[in-house]
């Protein structure tokens, strides 16, 4: 199975356990009846679509856009300490990555082209990404609908000059 980035804001919602919908809150989280997240077998960056691809043993695989996984980062830059201390991130739609690195046997660190390099991605979090990806992109573009903001950045990316 493979995802892209959603198209639109669609799918707000998430069901939890008991059947009734709920929205995403960027500093909950969802843990899946104690079972450990499976660790990607194949980690490729595809630089033309800004998207990384995350494949598994029993052959699923999920595309997160980068700048789904920028405006998601782990970091307390953009989560803050506890909820209500959350900074949305605005202007990420062409955000790419420039590196990536590995961190010992449990995460990966992004290192994005806008210089945004903290906050580890858990083999956990980046299930959960590819999991939740639909409700927490949703309330992401409901976020930025609510603060007047935009995915647009601000003045012109020096790729298109």
């Amino acid at each position: 199975m493979s995802h892209d980035t959603p198209k639109d804001a669609a799918a707000s919602h998430d069901a939890d356990t008991s059947g009734q919908q709920r929205d995403y809150r960027l500093n909950e989280r969802h843990a899946r009846d104690g079972e450990e997240a499976p660790v990607p077998t194949r980690v490729h960056y595809h630089k033309s679509e800004r998207e990384l691809e995350l494949g598994y043993a029993d052959g699923q695989s999920f595309r997160l856009s980068t700048e789904f996984l920028r405006v998601m980062s782990p970091s307390a830059e953009v989560r803050g300490h506890g909820v209500g201390q959350e900074t949305l991130q605005v202007g990420m739609r062409y955000v790419g990555l420039t590196n990536i690195t590995q961190s010992g046997r449990y995460a990966l660190k992004l290192h994005f082209d806008d210089g945004h390099d903290s906050g580890l991605y858990t083999w956990e979090y980046l299930w959960e990404l590819a999991n939740r990806r639909d409700a927490m992109w949703a309330y992401y573009l409901r976020q930025l609908e609510e603060a007047g903001a935009s995915r647009e950045p601000l003045g012109i990316p020096l790729n298109q000059l």
